[in-house]
């Protein structure tokens, strides 16, 4: 069950302020190897102090972003590539007999592309349980096969994505089954709140060779004509759907700065920046409408980045003023050469169907294609006149 992102964003903070005075020596002139029994005996430590693999992992992930899921998760589980293999035949009851360079392989494939070799659905089942032992081989931490290869997901064959994608529906409705046995399963993976209705792919602008489908979740608004209110739920709900977007964009995306249109906006560059970018900078941008034009107040804030950055603007809607033009040309002028990329919470439709077929049935798919983002995330779709985000922030 996907838990809501303002309660995992809080667990995180805690969990790091923890991890503060666990330090370790994996500097750039480190070999391989030595980084490697560095970084095992780190996940060791702090799963001491945490007691989860999961937690672990993806401090590791927030530490080190060129280490890959799988990778992290053997780290976590304070393991070797040879103890790991151990551990996966354990599992079998020694009905396997994998080696440690079949391991080497898996990690190699996700970490660079075109090299190693891709797992299996089985062996990431196998994998999943091997590891959510810990460290000390006793634990039982229930551990998602598809959490292993969560950033090379799309380069897995579309076999075993099909396996791990029934397998992750199957296990969302058996969780929300035992907490409501009265509930109905929902229809696509993940949580379900009164404001998200249906998913559906969509198509979208994307990086050269990236994945352009995207799933996108629609939000029904029972009183036509009046704002929709959302609560936090949906709005982590909506947060977590464009983290999963960039995770399967097709290559890891590495942001320099993640600026935020305004006040929600603002919120989404917070924990976009913190839950997937490792923390990068966080820029402010205030719009104020002046009569027919947009303004951008004195109060915006503009980090420091070297050159050519790479930038993720946050905005909580798209409708038909093009402020994201206007934001987008602003960000140019003042960070000359900069990879622009998009991420907005809800795009209005022009027709009353929200399961819009293609991107230009949006009512700002121009507006974006002509700011010439490198690639756009979307959360959901919504109809008019909008909608209204919690404690109403602009």
């Amino acid at each position: 069950m996907v838990l809501s992102i303002v309660v995992r964003h809080t667990a995180q903070h805690l969990l790091r302020g923890g991890f503060m005075g666990t330090s370790t020596s994996t500097g750039p002139g480190a070999s391989p190897q030595a980084r490697g029994r560095e970084l095992a005996r780190l996940g060791k430590k702090l799963w001491q102090e945490a007691g989860s693999v999961k937690a672990v992992a993806a401090e590791l992930i927030s530490r080190h972003p060129d280490v890959p899921s799988i990778q992290a998760y053997r780290y976590a589980a304070g393991l070797s590539q040879d103890q790991a293999a151990l551990r996966y035949n354990e599992v079998t009851e020694y009905q396997t007999t994998l080696g440690g360079t079949t391991i080497n392989a898996w990690e190699t494939w996700a970490r660079t592309r075109g090299s190693g070799s891709p797992p299996t659905f089985p062996s990431l089942l196998i994998l999943a349980e091997a590891y959510g032992r810990g460290p000390l081989g006793v634990a039982a931490e229930d551990i998602s096969p598809g959490d292993l290869v969560s950033e090379a997901y799309e380069r897995l064959p579309p076999e075993e994505q099909l396996s791990l994608k029934r397998f992750s529906a199957k296990t969302s409705d058996h969780a929300q089954a035992i907490a409501d046995p009265t509930a109905q399963p929902d229809r696509q993976i993940g949580h379900r709140d009164h404001s998200a209705g249906p998913d559906f792919n969509l198509i979208v602008p994307t990086v050269d060779y990236g994945n352009p489908e995207i799933c996108v979740f629609s939000l029904p608004n029972p009183h036509p004509g009046n704002l929709l209110n959302l609560d936090w739920a949906t709005f982590g709900f909506g947060i977590e759907r464009l983290i999963k977007q960039i995770k399967n964009l097709g290559r890891r995306l590495e942001v320099d700065i993640c600026f935020g249109v305004n006040e929600a906006g603002l919120v989404m560059a917070s924990f976009l920046a913190s839950a997937q970018f490792s923390r990068c900078a966080i820029g402010y941008l205030r719009c104020n409408k002046v009569r027919d034009s947009i303004a951008l107040s004195s109060s915006s804030f503009y980090p420091e980045a070297g050159e050519a950055p790479t930038i993720l603007i946050c905005d909580f809607e798209v409708k038909h003023a093009d402020v994201v033009g206007f934001v987008a040309s602003e960000i140019r002028r003042r960070y000359p050469k900069a990879l622009l990329y998009f991420a907005v919470f809800g795009a209005m439709t022009k027709g009353s169907e929200l399961e819009t077929t293609s991107f230009d049935d949006l009512t700002g798919a121009q507006i974006m294609r002509a700011a010439d983002f490198s690639a756009v995330f979307i959360a959901a779709t919504m109809n008019p006149p909008g909608i209204e985000p919690p404690l109403e922030l602009r």
